[in-house]
C-alpha cells in the first residue's frame, strides 16, 4: 500500500474519531442523568435530552460525511496525494528540516495516450507509472516517501536529504524509463530535481521544477540545475530593475553583402554594481508578474534613443507577441515613434511563440499597423517550432531567421538542403532570410552560396557592450 493510501486511512480515522467524541460525551451525560433521576421516574427533561442527542448525532454524521469529501487527500485515479494535500504536506516537511529534495516526474505523452487509446487507458497508465516509480525507488532503499499528483501527467515526490544524495539514482531511473512500456503503450517521461538550499517556499520550488524540466528536455537530463538565487529574491531584483530602468544592452553586427547592416540587441537586467540577470532567468518572471509589456516598452525606449544618435544602423530586438497584440502597447509605441521620427524603419521586432495565435486576420492587421509606423517585422526560429512555419505562411512579414539548430551542422548535406529549402520558400514569398551563429569561414561561404540575405555570427563580429 502506498504511503498516501495509508495516510488517507489514518486521516479519515482521526476525523471520524473527533466527530464521534461529542456524541459519545452527550450519550454518557444522558445515561448518567437518567440513572441519577430514575428513582423519581422519567420526566420531560429526559425526552428533551433524547431529542438533543438525536439532533447532534444527525448533525455530526452529516458533518462527517461532507467533511470527508472536503478533506479527501488522495487522487481517485493515481491513488497518490491530491495537489492541495501534497503542497500542504511538503510545506510542513520543508519548514521542519534543513535538507529536503523535491522530484518532479512527468508523463509527457499523456495527452497523446488519452487521444489514441482512450482516457481509461490514460488513467491506467498514470497508476502503473506511479507503481513503477515507487517500486524502483524502494529497490534503491527509498521507502515511505510522499508522492502527489500536481496536474495532468505531473507528479511530485518529496525525499529527505540534499539532491546530491539522489542525483545518480534519479538519472538511472530516467535512463531506465526510456524503454518503459505499459500494455505495449510507449511512455515518455521527463523530470527535474531540486532542493531547499536557496528557498523553502514550496510554490517557488515547484514552479522552478517545471522550468528546470523544460530546460532538461533538450539535454536529456533530469538532475541538472544551475540556479543559485532564491526565487523570491530574483523576483524582487527583476521588479526593481524594471522600475529603475536598469538594463544592459549588448549588440552583435549582422552583415549583408560583407557590410554590417543590422545590430541585434541582447538585453540583461542589472542588479547592484557587478551582478546581472540573464534573459533565460527573468523572462518567465516577467510573464508571471504581468510585467512583459513594461519590459518591452523599456527596451524599446532604450533602443529608440540609440536610433536618435545613429544615422544608418537598424536595431533588432526580441519582443513578446503578446505585447505586440496588446492595444495599450501599440498606443505607447505609436506615441514613441511620433516623438522620435528618426527611429522609423530602423527597428526590427523579432517574434517567436510556441502556440499559434488563431485570430490570424487580427494579428495581420496589428502587424501591418506596426509596419505603417516604421517597424520591420521578423519571425524568429524558423524550423524549430511549428508556429514559425504557420506564421511564414499566414502572416505578412519582412524577414525570417533560421533556427541555430540547422546552422551548427549546415555542412551536412541534410541540413544544407533544409536551409536551402527554407531560403527558397521565404524568397518566393518576398521575405528576406537571416542566418545566425555563423562561426567559421566554411559556414560563411556556404551561407553566401545559398544567397541568404543577412549573416550573423562570431566569425564576423563578437558581442559588444553598448551602454
Amino acid at each position: 500500500m502506498l504511503l498516501p493510501q495509508k495516510k488517507e486511512r489514518e486521516y479519515r480515522f482521526k476525523l471520524a474519531l473527533r466527530m464521534v467524541l461529542p456524541i459519545f460525551a452527550l450519550a454518557i451525560a444522558l445515561i448518567s442523568h437518567t440513572f441519577y433521576s430514575i428513582s423519581e421516574g422519567l420526566n420531560n427533561s429526559f425526552y428533551v435530552e433524547v431529542i438533543l442527542v438525536l439532533v447532534f448525532s444527525i448533525y455530526f454524521i452529516l458533518y462527517l460525511i461532507y467533511k470527508g469529501f472536503d478533506t479527501k487527500i488522495t487522487d481517485d485515479v493515481s491513488k497518490v496525494f491530491t495537489r492541495k494535500y501534497i503542497y500542504k504536506y511538503l510545506k510542513q516537511e520543508t519548514q521542519n528540516t534543513k535538507e529536503y529534495t523535491l522530484l518532479l516526474i512527468s508523463v509527457d505523452n499523456l495527452n497523446k495516450i488519452n487521444n489514441r487509446y482512450g482516457m481509461k487507458n490514460g488513467d491506467k497508465i498514470l497508476y502503473e507509472v506511479i507503481k513503477w516509480i515507487v517500486k524502483y525507488l524502494e529497490e534503491k532503499g527509498i521507502k515511505n516517501f510522499p508522492i502527489g499528483h500536481v496536474k495532468g501527467g505531473d507528479f511530485l515526490i518529496g525525499l529527505n536529504g540534499n539532491k546530491d544524495k539522489y542525483k545518480t539514482i534519479i538519472e538511472l531511473m530516467y535512463l531506465k524509463s526510456e524503454e518503459l512500456k505499459i500494455n505495449d503503450i510507449e511512455i515518455q517521461i521527463s523530470g527535474a530535481v531540486n532542493d531547499i538550499t536557496h528557498s523553502k517556499d514550496i510554490n517557488y520550488l515547484i514552479e522552478n521544477l517545471f522550468d528546470l524540466k523544460n530546460k532538461n528536455k533538450n539535454s536529456k537530463s533530469i538532475a541538472n540545475i544551475d540556479d543559485d538565487m532564491d526565487p523570491s529574491d530574483l523576483e524582487s531584483f527583476v521588479i526593481n530593475a524594471i522600475k529603475t530602468e536598469n538594463i544592459i544592452v549588448m549588440t552583435q553586427d549582422v552583415f549583408q553583402n560583407d557590410n554590417y547592416y543590422i545590430k541585434e540587441c541582447f538585453i540583461k537586467l542589472k542588479i547592484g554594481e557587478n551582478k546581472i540577470i540573464h534573459k533565460k532567468k527573468y523572462m518567465k518572471i516577467l510573464d508571471k508578474l504581468r510585467l512583459m509589456v513594461d519590459y518591452d516598452l523599456l527596451v524599446l525606449k532604450n533602443i529608440i534613443q540609440k536610433c536618435n544618435y545613429s544615422k544608418k544602423e537598424i536595431f533588432a530586438i526580441s519582443i513578446s507577441p503578446t505585447s505586440v497584440r496588446n492595444a495599450f502597447f501599440f498606443r505607447d509605441i505609436k506615441g514613441l515613434f511620433d516623438k522620435n521620427p528618426n527611429a522609423k524603419n530602423k527597428i526590427i521586432f523579432l517574434l517567436d511563440e510556441n502556440e499559434y495565435y488563431s485570430r490570424i486576420d487580427k494579428y495581420n492587421a496589428t502587424l501591418q499597423s506596426l509596419r505603417d509606423i516604421g517597424i520591420i517585422i521578423a519571425i524568429d526560429r524558423l524550423g524549430a517550432i511549428h508556429t514559425s512555419f504557420l506564421y511564414l505562411r499566414d502572416l505578412y512579414v519582412d524577414i525570417v531567421r533560421f533556427d541555430s539548430f540547422y546552422t551548427k551542422d549546415i555542412n551536412k548535406e541534410k541540413h544544407k538542403n533544409i536551409i536551402s529549402g527554407f531560403n527558397v520558400m521565404a524568397h518566393e514569398k518576398g521575405v528576406k532570410t537571416w542566418i545566425k551563429m555563423v562561426e567559421s569561414e566554411d559556414i560563411y561561404n556556404l551561407s553566401k552560396e545559398l544567397k541568404i540575405d543577412y549573416i550573423q555570427g562570431k566569425y564576423l563580429a563578437d558581442l559588444q557592450a553598448n551602454n
